[in-house]
């Protein structure tokens, strides 16, 4: 089979990730090994560099740095929330056909995917050879087809160290808590709160994903159970619960909402959806002690939780993107499955399978009745997040009272 010639292009869309680089890396380093890739071409800000034309030549970059900036959260090459419609791939498609691309990897969600796809067709359209391949990305960890989203299970540590940190303080001085997590419209991360647990008392006691119609009155009844039982109560709550029609609950909470650039209601980077439950609490069962906490950027890209296995998929997706495309001569979507427990193997999807759509998590990996995950969704998770740091309760006797003042 003859190889195709000329230069590659590769950029990152959406929010970013704390490994995220490290399929970027993949890319690049895979590249320099096909000596029919000219040149490895990093667009600036996404989609909109391409259209920009600005780019940076990676092919100059050391190996050293490289693997520093692998090492680093968030989007080496920065990111975009454009969201191109046909006349913007159509442009990105005249760019990279200019500059005689031939190779394009491009690295994020299923929006990401949707342009994928759409600046192929152009490029079939025009019969003019390009390879095109969708890296997967996301915390959501709501890509269709593959198993998970590298991105998630750092950001799952995250969450479940953070919660884990949370209960101690909470145990200390007793209240309710309740944490937003990021998750419009799939509950995977909020749903990796659960590994905070250690004892049976811990938090999260209630765990509410967008997966499960969010009911206000079995919410509160909910609450006030925990609440009775163990004189606290700590709460995981997705951004995009909603009820039984599908409204997004911070709707029927608040007065006025916000919308993003693409009409979606605001979710993120407020705390409307924390302080109107805890109103709700405060006016409804009377508990006066009721904080929350919208954790937002803060699960994306932190430094200091990154898991192993979340880092090492990431890296191969980039490097299998890169083989796919150089080896193979075909585009699509990398996606992992499962092959034991735990290994991986990866295979490429067509396009069109993860564009645009979502998926949710599965019926049994949710306790409805009980507001909190079940086993099946922590063996599922598990690996992907890794082992949670070492803490203890003191265990000594009671000393028998003298006096017996209450």
């Amino acid at each position: 089979m003859t190889k195709l010639h000329g230069k590659a292009v590769v950029a990152q869309g959406g929010g970013p990730t704390a490994v995220i680089n490290q399929s970027l890396v993949g890319v690049i380093l895979e590249s320099r090994k096909f000596d029919n890739i000219e040149n490895i071409y990093g667009a600036l800000h996404g989609v909109s560099g391409i259209v920009n034309e600005d780019f940076l030549d990676l092919t100059q970059a050391t190996t050293h740095n490289l693997e520093m900036v692998a090492r680093t959260p968030s989007s080496g090459m920065l990111s975009t929330r454009d969201k191109p419609n046909e006349e913007y791939c159509q442009k990105i498609f005249e760019v990279l056909k200019a500059h005689d691309v031939r190779y394009f990897y491009y690295c994020g969600g299923n929006d990401s995917a949707d342009t994928c796809r759409i600046v192929n067709e152009n490029a079939q359209k025009a019969g003019y050879e390009l390879r095109v391949i969708h890296i997967p990305k996301t915390i959501d960890n709501d890509l269709l087809v593959t198993d998970h989203c590298p991105g998630f299970g750092s950001a799952g540590l995250f969450v479940s160290q953070a919660f884990a940190g949370i209960n101690l303080d909470n145990r200390s001085i007793p209240g309710i808590y309740i944490g937003v997590i990021m998750g419009r419209n799939a509950g995977f991360l909020t749903a990796a709160s659960i590994f905070a647990k250690k004892y049976p008392d811990d938090g999260p006691h209630l765990i509410y994903v967008p997966e499960v119609a969010f009911d206000k009155e079995k919410f509160l009844t909910d609450v006030d159970r925990i609440y009775k039982e163990n004189g606290r109560c700590v709460i995981a709550v997705s951004e995009g619960i909603c009820d039984a029609n599908k409204d997004p609950i911070i709707t029927s909470l608040t007065k006025t909402t916000e919308k993003d650039a693409h009409g979606n209601v605001q979710l993120s980077g407020t705390g409307a959806l924390g302080d109107a439950l805890a109103d709700l609490i405060k006016s409804q069962l009377k508990i006066k002690r009721v904080r929350t906490d919208t954790f937002g950027y803060l699960q994306r890209s932190y430094l200091g939780t990154v898991s192993q296995i979340d880092a090492n998929e990431a890296r191969e997706v980039g490097e299998k993107a890169v083989q796919f495309s150089v080896w193979n001569n075909v585009d699509g979507s990398v996606a992992i499955r499962r092959t034991g427990d735990y290994s991986v193997e990866y295979f490429l999807t067509p396009l069109s399978t993860v564009a645009r759509n979502t998926k949710s998590m599965p019926a049994e990996f949710l306790d409805a009745r009980n507001s909190t995950v079940t086993t099946a969704f922590k063996n599922y998770a598990r690996p992907l997040i890794g082992a949670m740091p070492q803490y203890d309760r003191i265990s000594a006797p009671r000393v028998e009272k003298i006096l017996n003042r209450k």
